[in-house]
């Protein structure tokens, strides 16, 4: 059976749904092309710096270190390590994808990995300062004392459900 390539077929499928939308109704078809290509500005801006991270880990750090800090050597504090570094990435969540990969490929625990993503994905230093400008600082302070908590107890559970089946990080 042939592999089909998922990310030529969901632009050519996007670039159909836009279409049919244009002619069903201008306005509506117009507002999807442009947040389509504002979309697609915004990945062509953000990957390049995502890769260059990636290879910057590959070849900078050390897999002892990772598995020290982020491995089955860890303990809690690899969890603190994960919300840190997923506080600091920058873009949207999908680039915290490759760099989970790269962890992982370095031997950083699944849990620790699911950690960093779930942080990247509700603790960005950006949307944090956002927030608490908008929201409140109290309110900041709450939603990180029922996130955090949640992420860790998920993330455990997630890597002891995953540990021990056979699994594999395509590239």
């Amino acid at each position: 059976m042939k592999k089909i390539k998922m990310v030529p077929l969901l632009i050519i499928l996007s670039l159909i749904t836009i279409a049919v939308f244009t002619i069903y109704n201008g306005e509506i078809g117009k507002s999807m092309g442009k947040t389509f290509i504002e979309y697609i500005m915004t990945m062509v801006k953000i990957l390049p710096l995502t890769f260059i991270l990636i290879a910057l880990i590959e070849v900078w750090v050390d897999r002892e270190k990772v598995e020290k800090h982020l491995g089955e050597g860890g303990g809690l504090v690899s969890y603190l390590w994960a919300i840190l570094l997923g506080g600091i990435t920058i873009g949207p969540m999908i680039a915290a994808l490759p760099v989970s990969s790269a962890l992982f490929r370095k031997g950083a625990r699944l849990s620790v990995i699911f950690t960093y993503v779930g942080a990247a994905t509700v603790c960005r230093i950006p949307m944090t300062l956002f927030e608490a400008s908008y929201l409140g600082v109290k309110f900041t302070i709450i939603r990180y004392a029922v996130s955090l908590p949640l992420i860790i107890l998920t993330s455990i559970i997630m890597g002891r459900a995953l540990k021990g089946k056979t699994y594999e990080i395509t590239e």
